[in-house]
């Protein structure tokens, strides 16, 4: 697939903006680099005048923008999704560099759909949010001013994931990734099946849910192997009916 191609399959998602300006300089930022596809995750001002005029040249990409009420609609479609956080959290996998990220999103979109996901200016994304997303990122910053703006920190990935397209020769993309909704089906079935077999309790096991969603993060679930999962749960489900 050309490389022109390759970014097309790349979504750059903010999550609730609070400053129409930033949304305006990130599509900028995007365009430079040769990305189109922005989404917005329930901005609170948009449209508005304020992201035109930061936009300058790149109009085209922000009235292109698509407005979504929530991360999941925003990752729908996806076989890998990339969580900018400048926190360390209790993740599944360690928080990856832009550089070594970038190849993997360009990697897997060769297969389908991926997204670059960024939160809110003050706060960033929610550990729930870092939880529906395949890799943790971090921008190794200043650690005694690592606060970077919003736009910036999308031209930086946006960079990098430039650089990694124009490779000549790029690796071997995923034979069958599983989509981002297949993933969650599972999720959502595997807490149906323990809560029938009364292993999981959502008022007393609140980290439970969590730590799931850690043990199977630490591998890149494939379409075959969410349907072998998928088919031992129903099998356990008529045990149990």
């Amino acid at each position: 697939m050309p490389q022109s191609g390759l970014l097309d399959r790349i979504r750059v998602v903010l999550s609730r903006t609070s400053h129409p300006g930033n949304i305006g300089a990130a599509a900028r930022a995007m365009k430079t680099m040769g990305l189109t596809r922005l989404v917005l995750v329930a901005p609170e001002s948009f449209p508005d005048p304020v992201a035109d005029a930061r936009a300058s040249g790149a109009l085209d990409v922000l009235h292109a923008a698509r407005v979504v009420p929530t991360l999941a609609d925003a990752l729908e479609g996806t076989v890998m999704s990339a969580a900018l956080t400048a926190r360390r959290r209790e993740l599944s996998v360690p928080l990856a560099l832009p550089r070594e990220a970038a190849p993997e999103l360009v990697r897997h979109a060769q297969a389908g759909e991926v997204a670059l996901v960024f939160g809110t200016e003050s706060s960033g994304l929610s550990n729930e949010d870092v939880a529906l997303c395949t890799l943790p990122v971090t921008i190794p910053a200043n650690p005694e001013y690592s606060s970077l703006n919003l736009a910036s920190a999308v031209q930086l990935l946006c960079y990098e994931l430039r650089l990694a397209a124009l490779v000549p020769e790029l690796p071997e993309a995923p034979s069958e990734a599983a989509r981002f909704e297949d993933i969650e089906g599972f999720y959502a079935h595997l807490e149906e099946v323990m809560r029938a077999a009364e292993f999981y309790d959502p008022a007393t096991s609140k980290r439970l849910l969590p730590r799931v969603r850690r043990l199977f993060g630490r591998t890149r679930l494939e379409r075959d192997e969410i349907n072998i999962l998928r088919g031992l749960l129903a099998a356990l489900q008529r045990k149990l009916d």
